[in-house]
Formats: C-alpha cells, sequence, structure tokens
C-alpha cells in the first residue's frame, strides 16, 4: 500500500468534527477510491480540550494553527476556521510552504481567492473548495467539470438554508419576518447575529465563486448586487402566492451581450417550478448549459456531515492529483489562469428583469388610468394585476402589478414617478421576478 497522505485540520467545529466522523467510519472506501489512505494526523482548534474529546486523543491537538501549517509532515491543510483575517495568513503560509489546501470558507475566496489562486499555481499546490458552495452539492465539480463542453448561459441558486428556512416558515405559517428569524435563532438556524444571511451577504459570496467558473472571470466581490429578505413582508408573499409565485432569495449570474449579472435578492419565480418548491434550509442550484439546457442540483448546503462529503471529496481528489503534473490538473476556475476573461459586471441598474410592484393607492376614479400611463410612457408593460377592496373604514387599497421585462433604470423611473403621485400614498415595494425557464 502506499503511504498515507497526512492532513492537518484547522478547526474541528460543526464540519471539523463532520470530516473525523465521515473520514474514520468511511476510510476503507475512501482508501480503496483515492489509492491510499487518508488520516489527520493534527488538529488545530482554540478549544483543546473539546477537540481531544472528539479526536478521543487519537493525534495530537493543539491551539497553534500556524504549527499545523509549518509541519513538514503534513501534506493537506484543511482549513475550517472561517473569517478571513487568520484564515489567510494560515492559508497563503501552507501554500508557501508547499502544501495543497481543502477549503469551506467562501468569504476568503470571494474576497482575496485571485491572490490566493496566483500563490498556489506559482508554487504548483492545489486549493480545493467544493464545500464553499452549498455544503454537500458537488455544485462544483459540476460547473467546473461535468459541463465544461458548454457555455453557461446562466446560475441561479438557492445557496444559503438560513434565508430559505425563514422564508419557507413565512409562507407556510403567515408569519412576520421577525418572528421567524427568532425561532431560527432558537433552532440554531440562524446566529446570534444574522447580518451575513439575512442581508444576503453569505449568498453573495459563493454566488462570486460560482461566476468565477462559469464565466472564467476573476473574483471582484464588490461588484455583486445585493439584497436580503429583511424588508420583505408576509403580505407581499401571500400575493406573490395568489399570482402563483413563491419568493426565494436567489443568488444570480447570467451572461448577456454587454457583460455579466451577478445579484442577490429576493425574487419571485413561478409555483410549478422545481427550485420554487425546495423549502426549509435545503438548497438548489439551477444552471443553464447551451448544450445540456438546464440542470437542478438539489441537497443540504450546511451541516455537519453534508458539508464534510464535500471535504473529504476533495481530500480524495488532491490525494489522486498531487503527484500529477500541476499543468495537467483542473484549472482552480475552470479556465487556465491566463484565459480568464475581463468581461465587465453589470451595474444593476443595466439588468433586464421582470417586476413585482405593490403601491398603495386612494381608492378614487383614475388613480389606475395615472399609474398605466407612467408605465406606458417607459414602455413598461403589464403582465398581471390584483387590485384589493379597501378594508372597512379605510380610503386606500393595495395595487400589486407584475410587470413585463424591462431594464432596472425603466422601473427605478416609474416608481420615482408613482411615488411622486398625490393618489399614492408611501413607497412603493419592489420585487424582481425571474421565470428561469431553459
Amino acid at each position: 500500500m502506499m503511504k498515507p497522505i497526512n492532513v492537518g485540520l484547522l478547526g474541528i467545529g460543526t464540519v471539523g468534527g463532520g470530516t473525523w466522523t465521515v473520514l474514520t467510519r468511511n476510510q476503507e472506501e475512501i482508501k480503496r477510491r483515492a489509492g491510499r489512505p487518508i488520516s489527520i494526523v493534527k488538529v488545530a482548534d482554540k478549544d483543546v480540550a473539546r477537540a481531544q474529546q472528539v479526536t478521543g486523543g487519537t493525534v495530537a491537538v493543539t491551539d497553534d494553527a500556524m504549527s499545523v501549517v509549518s509541519d513538514p509532515d503534513v501534506d493537506i491543510v484543511v482549513e475550517l476556521i472561517g473569517g478571513t483575517t487568520l484564515a489567510k495568513q494560515l492559508v497563503l503560509q501552507a501554500i508557501e510552504n508547499g502544501k495543497h489546501v481543502v477549503t469551506a470558507n467562501k468569504a476568503l475566496l470571494a474576497l482575496h481567492g485571485n491572490e490566493i489562486f496566483a500563490a498556489a499555481q506559482k508554487k504548483g499546490v492545489i486549493v480545493a473548495f467544493e464545500a464553499a458552495v452549498a455544503g454537500g452539492i458537488p455544485i462544483i465539480k459540476a460547473v467546473r467539470e461535468g459541463l465544461s463542453a458548454n457555455r453557461i448561459e446562466w446560475i441561479a441558486g438557492i445557496i444559503n438554508g438560513t434565508t430559505n428556512f425563514i422564508l419557507t416558515e413565512m409562507r407556510e405559517k403567515g408569519l412576520a419576518f421577525a418572528d421567524v428569524l427568532q425561532q431560527a435563532q432558537k433552532l440554531g438556524y440562524a446566529e446570534a447575529d444574522p447580518t451575513f444571511d439575512v442581508e444576503g451577504i453569505d449568498a453573495a459570496h459563493k454566488l462570486m465563486i460560482l461566476a468565477a467558473i462559469a464565466f472564467g472571470i476573476p473574483m471582484q466581490f464588490d461588484k455583486v448586487y445585493t439584497e436580503g429578505i429583511t424588508r420583505l413582508t408576509r403580505e407581499d408573499i401571500g400575493y406573490a402566492e395568489q399570482l402563483g409565485y413563491r419568493v426565494k432569495l436567489l443568488g444570480i449570474t447570467k451572461r448577456s451581450e454587454n457583460g455579466v449579472e451577478m445579484r442577490v435578492h429576493p425574487t419571485l419565480i413561478p409555483e410549478k417550478r422545481l427550485i420554487a418548491n425546495v423549502n426549509g434550509a435545503m438548497n438548489a442550484v439551477l444552471v443553464k448549459g447551451d448544450a445540456v439546457g438546464p440542470t437542478l442540483f438539489y441537497g443540504a448546503g450546511a451541516g455537519a456531515e453534508p458539508t464534510a462529503s464535500a471535504v473529504i471529496a476533495d481530500l480524495v481528489d488532491v490525494t489522486r492529483m498531487a503527484t500529477a503534473d500541476p499543468h495537467q490538473r483542473v484549472p482552480h476556475l475552470a479556465f487556465q489562469p491566463d484565459q480568464l476573461s475581463d468581461l465587465p459586471i453589470l451595474p444593476i441598474s443595466e439588468v433586464s428583469s421582470a417586476y413585482y410592484l405593490r403601491l398603495r393607492a386612494v381608492d378614487k376614479p383614475g388613480v389606475l388610468a395615472d399609474v398605466t400611463r407612467i408605465l406606458g410612457d417607459l414602455a413598461i408593460s403589464i403582465d398581471a394585476m390584483v387590485q384589493k377592496e379597501p378594508a372597512e373604514g379605510e380610503t386606500e387599497a393595495d395595487i400589486v402589478l407584475l410587470t413585463h421585462i424591462t431594464l432596472e433604470k425603466n422601473i427605478d423611473c416609474a416608481i420615482a414617478g408613482l411615488e411622486a403621485l398625490a393618489s399614492i400614498s408611501g413607497k412603493i415595494k419592489r420585487i424582481r421576478v425571474e421565470h428561469l425557464h431553459g
């Protein structure tokens, strides 16, 4: 038997613990696949006592992660500590020391991927990151390798389980955002500070990685348009339902004539689409290639063992490829590093979409005529409309419109015009609509 490949594990929390468990449980099978044993020989964690408990005292445990990265016996470093400061130092040092890296750190790659991949290429080592996007779903491998014949046209994904859980509960139970968020925190789906999830930042990190491998573009996270779910109301979710739509937080990246769209925002999707029926904390990614058509990848986007599944698949890949000439390896971002594209990233004002608009209007004749005139002047056509009777004793009612596809800047003008009408009170609610058909 070939000598084992030695792994240094940085962080043995949820995912690190899952990695330990699955690697131990399936070691025979993994050895048969990889061609040699893969064994964790050193673990770094701030909580040494817990790390010793998880590993049963069978390997060296330290609170000094840098010592693992510098250990000459370690072949592959698995980075599961998260964040972008210490993690970046450790990953760059591991590369500098000639070690391969497996990471689940989407923020690190979205923000510093260009630097990390360049360093890895220079040193002839691999940085593998399947676990950084959509947990256990092998989406990176699918897009980068399985679909390499295709010109990828667009990707649309539910890539954050916390927000999908919240939206599912809001829809099924008719609850308000704040109430469901509290419940999600109690259940451990949401962090004490849920900003990264509910403001769409986590989804945007993952979308940047998907866009990079779909279109062969460098990381440019500051250009992802990001809008979270904190302002969604149960009223809007209810109206969407009446019109035959579900609301999901989607990460969308599309190639168009004049550049690439990268955007994260709440989105109305027709309820008959498979992806509209992905509920709870599950993830799903819809990838449209020119040859294959639309393909849907569904599964657990988080959790100890699902994410460990992706970490260990990367370990197997690196073990097989470690001895290969670097030119034979799959490039980090799917395209050869000197073939990356400088396609421009479109600002949100230049993106085309259909729209859901909700207006509070005074209940009197002529209001609808004013609304349709403002939309008509901007060549925005109406696809569907719901007009509610005012509630008992009220003089205002909701008008809900779905538009056909138009440019975002046209909708901005329309909203400004509508909000200026005396008969329209308050702000207009806008949610983008995507039909996601082949």
